[in-house]
C-alpha cells in the first residue's frame, strides 16, 4: 500500500481528510510517512489515547509542526473512522 492507494479515485481517505482539516500538514515531506503509520495504527486501535498516538508516531520525524496539529489529526481520524457509514 503506498499513499497514494488509500484515496478512492479523487475522494480522499478519511485519515488524509482529517490531516487537511485539523492542520497536520505543513511542507508535505513527512506527511506520507504519517498517513501510512496511522493507517496501520488506527487498524490495530480504532479509539488511541494520546499517549497511544504520541508512540504510534514516535518513528516519525515533523521538522515543521511540533506535533500538536497531527496529534489532533489522528485524533479526527479515528473519530471519523469509528463512525458508521450511511
Amino acid at each position: 500500500m503506498t499513499v497514494e492507494g488509500l484515496s478512492n479515485g479523487e475522494r480522499l481517505h478519511p485519515i488524509q481528510e482529517a490531516f487537511w482539516d485539523a492542520h497536520g500538514l505543513q511542507c508535505g515531506f513527512c506527511t506520507p510517512g504519517f498517513l501510512m503509520t496511522i493507517s496501520a495504527f488506527l487498524k490495530e486501535t480504532p479509539d488511541p489515547s494520546e499517549e497511544e498516538i504520541r508512540e504510534a508516531i514516535a518513528g516519525n520525524l515533523c521538522r515543521c509542526t511540533g506535533y500538536v496539529n497531527i496529534i489532533k489529526a489522528v485524533q479526527l481520524a479515528a473519530d471519523r473512522l469509528r463512525l458508521p457509514t450511511v
